[in-house]
């Protein structure tokens, strides 16, 4: 039986990669491809995939706010994330929103390929680490009663923060998500409102530390 595909990657040389990767195996092929959530959802109002694989990072959009939306037009079709972000920020929040797995970018091609017959199978793929890690907060005692400021954060705010916690500029950051220095520079202020903080140095000094936190 031949397994239909949606890929949606605002990137045409990775998104092509993917796209030989999958016709690789023969009983897969990509049905439709889209660069951008317009595009996507275009595309699902002619077909119906039997799954859909994303990129987080779309062009003006997020990847994850596509997830939720095509979740409620088709319930029934899997997602997976391919991403470049880090699985340590992103995983729960991929799941949150309706995915059934996520996979970075930097993944070997079969590593890639198991993740998808994975989703294809009906369960749920995440890394071994990221399993665990996911085991241990379970059973972690609760600090305080009170949530993580990070969940106060958009999905396009927590972009913005790891990447300068990684140590982007705003240029390398608009660069990296197809967007404005400007739309950028805004992105700070959202992020220094809501996380409490009174300069931008201080938005910093909080990515990096979040950053390296996650990645002990």
């Amino acid at each position: 039986m031949i397994r239909h595909f949606l890929v949606v990657d605002d990137h045409p040389v990775f998104r092509q990669g993917l796209v030989a990767l999958i016709h690789s195996q023969t009983d897969y092929k990509v049905a439709s491809e889209a660069g951008s959530s317009e595009e996507a959802l275009k595309s699902l109002e002619q077909l119906t995939p039997d799954i859909a694989l994303v990129d987080i990072s779309l062009r003006n959009d997020n990847g994850l706010d596509l997830v939720r939306t095509m979740k409620k037009i088709h319930p029934d079709v899997p997602v997976l994330i391919v991403t470049m972000h880090d699985e340590i920020v992103y995983a729960e929040r991929s799941m949150k929103a309706g995915a059934r797995g996520l996979v970075m970018k930097q993944e070997a091609p079969e590593t890639i390929l198991e993740a998808i017959r994975t989703v294809l199978s009906g369960r749920v793929y995440l890394s071994e680490r990221m399993n665990n890690r996911i085991l241990e907060s379970m059973f972690a005692a609760p600090k305080d009663g009170e949530n993580s400021p990070i969940d106060r954060l958009s999905e396009r705010e927590t972009e913005v923060l790891e990447f300068i916690g990684q140590g982007f500029g705003a240029t390398e950051i608009a660069r990296n998500l197809a967007l404005s220095v400007k739309t950028v520079n805004t992105y700070q202020e959202h992020l220094k409102e809501k996380l409490n903080l009174e300069s931008s140095a201080d938005v910093r000094r909080f990515a990096v530390s979040w950053f390296q936190a996650t990645h002990r």
